[in-house]
């Protein structure tokens, strides 16, 4: 075997792991896989002559490709969009697939994906790459370009955040947070308002990234104001396909034949604490929705395109 198939090779292996890091710091499956792809073609022109740790060099690489990527972003996307919803990552319901779920390995839903999204690109950079992938501040602080001692009071203040953030703890059965979910769906079904309100957390937070319709963009806070925004919403010909979004349970809404939203719940203690629902037929045809085409159908949706006032 010649060099260049031999690090083709090991770099396929580490594939996985590098999507995962990029995911983490970038927040988009499409653009993760640019990321790694990016840095192939560096590690394919440059090789890997004298290189000990193969692993961590390729860690290093791709994180400084998706910097680049993240420092690149002129314009915000959530002051582009109103409301933005990192990539979810959509598996078969109650099958996780073992690269989602290294991908997914200490994640908290999407939740603990959007405070990242939100954190500045350095802290960003630091904390994924020290607190998620133990990679030392030795070498995260010349991708920085900071000191050991700057790296590291980087990913300590982007820890800060993190810790300050509202991140619900979810219900760790599965089966269990589908009982819950259903619930909410039969509740919206029948316009019970008093069932949706009972299947809420008080403090719940429903998130709406509309993508190209502003119009769907909207966050809404508390029981009874995500309740009747649930009944105020109709599509009377969607069905809801059972998925796992980001290793939680959810739903893929289909309209007409067509992907119209996808919905992640995250269920603690009985109560969904927070929906997080992703629109857009642009935004849509990013994500790899195969998975969910032979699940059976498991309710009619009361879901509206507009934002209800």
């Amino acid at each position: 075997m010649d060099e260049q198939a031999w690090l083709a090779e090991r770099f396929e292996e580490h594939r996985t792991h590098l999507r995962a890091v990029a995911y983490r710091i970038l927040g988009s499956l499409a653009e993760a896989d640019e990321a790694v792809q990016d840095a192939w073609l560096r590690v394919n022109r440059a090789g890997a002559d004298g290189i000990e740790n193969l692993r961590g060099w390729l860690t290093t690489i791709v994180a400084r490709v998706c910097l680049n990527a993240l420092q690149a972003r002129k314009v915000r996307r959530e002051d582009a969009v109103g409301v933005h919803i990192p990539d979810p990552i959509i598996g078969r319901d109650g099958a996780p697939n073992p690269e989602h779920a290294m991908i997914l390995a200490d994640s908290v839903g999407l939740a603990l994906q959007i405070v990242l999204d939100n954190l500045p690109p350095l802290e960003r950079l630091a904390f994924v790459l020290h607190d998620m992938f133990d990679v030392p501040f030795d070498e995260i602080a010349p991708m920085l370009g900071r000191s050991s001692t700057a790296a590291r009071q980087l990913a300590s203040r982007a820890r800060r955040r993190v810790r300050g953030a509202p991140i619900p703890r979810p219900e760790p059965d599965l089966a269990r947070q589908r009982q819950v979910v259903d619930a909410f769906f039969a509740a919206a079904r029948n316009g019970d308002f008093n069932a949706l309100v009972a299947v809420l957390d008080p403090d719940v937070m429903l998130r709406s990234d509309g993508g190209e319709r502003r119009g769907a963009s909207f966050v809404r806070r508390g029981a009874a104001d995500v309740a009747r925004s649930a009944l105020a919403w109709s599509l009377p010909s969607a069905i809801l396909r059972p998925a796992l979004v980001n290793g939680a349970v959810g739903v893929v809404v289909i309209n007409r034949g067509r992907p119209f939203a996808v919905m992640g719940f995250t269920v603690a203690c009985g109560k969904i604490v927070e929906i997080d629902a992703v629109l857009g037929a642009e935004r849509l045809a990013r994500f790899d929705l195969s998975v969910i085409d032979d699940e059976p159908q498991i309710a009619v949706s009361k879901l509206r395109s507009e934002s209800p006032n």
